[in-house]
C-alpha cells in the first residue's frame, strides 16, 4: 500500500515538472513543421524552378528495380532532373537535393521516390517501393499505373 502511494506521488511530481516543459516543445514543433515545409518549397521554387528543374528522383542499386529504372524510367526523365542514388548516399554533400529528399521522403518506403515540383502548386510525391514489391511478386499493375500518373504529372 505504501509503495503504491509513493509511486503515485512520484508520478504526480513528474507530471507537474514535465508538463510545463513538454507543452512549449509540442507547440514549437506544431509551428516549426509547417514553416520548414514552406521554406523547402520556397527554396525549390527559387533555386530549381527558376532553372527549369521540376523533378527530384531517388533510386538505389536494388536488384528488384535497378534494371527497370535504368531502362524504362531514367531515359524518360526531363533533362533538368535531379537524380540521386540512395546506394551512394555517403558521397552526397549537404545540398538542397538532400534536404528536399529528407523532407518529402520521410522514413518509410522512400526508395524509389519521385518528387514533382510545380511552382505555386501542390508538390506531388510518388513512392514506388510498394509497387515494385508487387511487380517482384508477379503483379505489375500497380507499378504501371503509378508510372502513368508520374509521367502525366511531369507533362503538366
Amino acid at each position: 500500500m505504501r509503495d503504491k502511494k509513493r509511486t503515485r506521488i512520484r508520478d504526480q511530481i513528474l507530471l507537474v515538472v514535465l508538463v510545463p516543459i513538454l507543452i512549449p516543445l509540442v507547440l514549437i514543433l506544431l509551428f516549426a513543421i509547417p514553416v520548414v515545409g514552406c521554406l523547402v518549397r520556397i527554396a525549390i521554387w527559387s533555386a530549381w524552378s527558376s532553372r527549369g528543374i521540376c523533378l527530384l528522383y531517388v533510386h538505389s542499386n536494388s536488384p528488384v528495380w535497378q534494371d527497370h529504372i535504368k531502362t524504362k524510367i531514367i531515359p524518360r526523365l526531363p533533362d533538368r532532373s535531379i537524380i540521386l542514388n540512395w546506394s551512394e548516399r555517403k558521397k552526397w554533400r549537404p545540398s538542397l537535393a538532400g534536404w528536399v529528399f529528407r523532407h518529402f521522403g520521410g522514413y518509410r518506403d522512400f526508395n524509389p521516390l519521385a518528387v514533382v515540383f510545380r511552382p505555386f502548386r501542390r508538390t506531388k510525391v510518388f513512392r514506388f517501393h510498394e509497387a515494385f514489391g508487387d511487380m517482384k511478386h508477379g503483379r505489375p499493375e500497380k507499378l504501371l499505373k503509378m508510372e502513368q500518373e508520374f509521367f502525366a504529372a511531369l507533362r503538366q
